[in-house]
């Protein structure tokens, strides 16, 4: 069943996704484009029932106001604008308030009386079509995919195999930079419980070795990204017929990624860390997808609610929580300080209340007292936050009690530790991990 969608053309706005998510929250599917979407590209799109200009702060690029492209206008379409910058549609359009109740009704009027759109976005119908996009992408082709174990990469890998079942082969690369028994879970899980054609790669001093004195976040996820597709192209020459790369890139990827009029925030392994030379065709089913949205997508697959809700974990795993110059010794530190901060959390009943929550260690030390004498060790911080699409993140207001016994096992327990501090900072102006 085709789905209806309204464009989003992003203006400059720096709520693009709150509209989008808006549209979805009435059962109509939305996708955002450029401002400088033309009437051919428009045309490709299926299924357009309306056109919501979303201008804002960002409407000037290299010194130049941006404009909507003039013959969207004479597309047919409904269009309408936010209020944001309403002078940038030439008031040509109806302009939406900003205020989030009356913009929400006012949007619902407007998709469902002006635009005749149909209720008809959920995750059902987004499987079925993109199990349909997959089998005539792929054919009778097969696809690695990169199975981190993470929310992402699993419910990619439900998603293909309802596709194209043994034509898929899962990699798992334990790059060195995993969660405590991590490796050990996603081989247990995959493998022997779900069936999956699955490869286990240990490649942790690989990485680790190309990573050695690297400090800049952004050159140590260009590697790791990097690197991940060399591990893919080696095993995909031990197996026959390997043409397409499948990946878990979400939207929140894409948009921190940078766009025409948004700078980088930071380049993802999945969206800018890519060699040129890359042999492989990818396949994203979930590019458009916010969190929760995979989330849910996972849970109409059947994957377990273990699995759907496990913690979020970067691509580059603990290579960005092992800040500046990664080494084996602030590793281990920073492994063995998060193994105890899930522990804790599971035990009060915060795994599944929070978000995300991790520990991070930095490139410096600090003076401390332990066993009536001066040492010298690394802090650990902790950070626990709330989010429903990873655009922006509030801080989760841990009871005193766990924070003080997390601290306490911290520091008795980790060696080289002395000092526990707990981060309080919300995304923005925070992005949710340090790098």
């Amino acid at each position: 069943m085709k789905q209806d969608m309204i464009v989003i053309l992003d203006l400059g706005s720096e709520e693009n996704t709150r509209v989008a998510r808006a549209v979805r929250a009435l059962g109509v599917y939305s996708e955002i484009y450029p401002h400088d979407l033309t009437e051919k590209e428009l045309a490709q799109l299926p299924n357009v029932k309306g056109i919501i200009i979303n201008g804002g702060p960002n409407h000037v690029v290299e010194g130049k106001e941006i404009y909507v492209s003039e013959e969207i206008y004479h597309a047919g379409i409904p269009i309408i604008a936010v209020a944001h910058e309403a002078a940038l549609c030439k008031k040509k359009v109806s302009v939406l308030p900003a205020d989030e109740e009356d913009l929400l009704t006012m949007l619902k009027l407007f998709v469902f009386d002006a635009c005749g759109a149909e209720a008809n976005w959920n995750m059902k119908n987004f499987i079925s079509d993109q199990v349909e996009l997959v089998r005539r992408q792929v054919g009778d082709k097969k696809v690695l995919l990169a199975l981190s174990g993470g929310v992402d990469s699993s419910v990619v890998a439900a998603l293909l195999l309802k596709a194209i079942g043994n034509n898929l082969t899962c990699v798992h690369v334990n790059h060195g930079l995993l969660r405590k028994g991590e490796a050990e879970q996603v081989v247990k899980v995959f493998r022997e419980e779900l069936g999956a054609n699955l490869i286990y790669v240990d490649a942790s001093e690989r990485f680790l070795n190309k990573l050695e004195g690297v400090s800049d976040p952004e050159k140590k996820r260009k590697i790791i990204g990097a690197e991940f597709i060399r591990v893919f192209e080696e095993e995909a020459r031990k197996l026959e017929g390997i043409e397409y790369l499948g990946q878990g890139t979400i939207y929140p990827d894409i948009v921190e990624s940078g766009t025409k009029t948004a700078k980088v925030v930071k380049s993802h392994h999945n969206v800018g860390g890519l060699p040129e030379d890359l042999q492989f065709e990818l396949v994203e089913p979930l590019r458009q997808l916010f969190k929760d949205e995979v989330r849910a997508c996972g849970l109409e697959l059947g994957l377990p609610d273990e699995m759907v809700y496990r913690q979020p974990f970067p691509g580059p795993g603990l290579g960005v929580r092992c800040l500046g110059a990664i080494t084996r010794e602030r590793l281990e530190v920073v492994r063995e300080a998060d193994a105890i901060l899930r522990e804790e959390f599971k035990n009060a009943g915060l795994d599944r209340q929070v978000w995300q929550y991790f520990t991070i260690i930095p490139d410096f030390k600090s003076v401390g007292v332990r066993d009536n004498a001066r040492c010298f060790e690394y802090p650990i911080i902790l950070r626990a936050v709330n989010t429903v699409d990873a655009m922006t993140a509030t801080i989760e207001q841990l009871p005193w009690p766990i924070l003080l016994k997390i601290t306490d096992r911290i520091l008795k327990e980790v060696k080289g530790v002395n000092r526990v501090c707990y981060d309080l900072t919300p995304k923005p102006v925070g992005t949710i991990e340090w790098e």
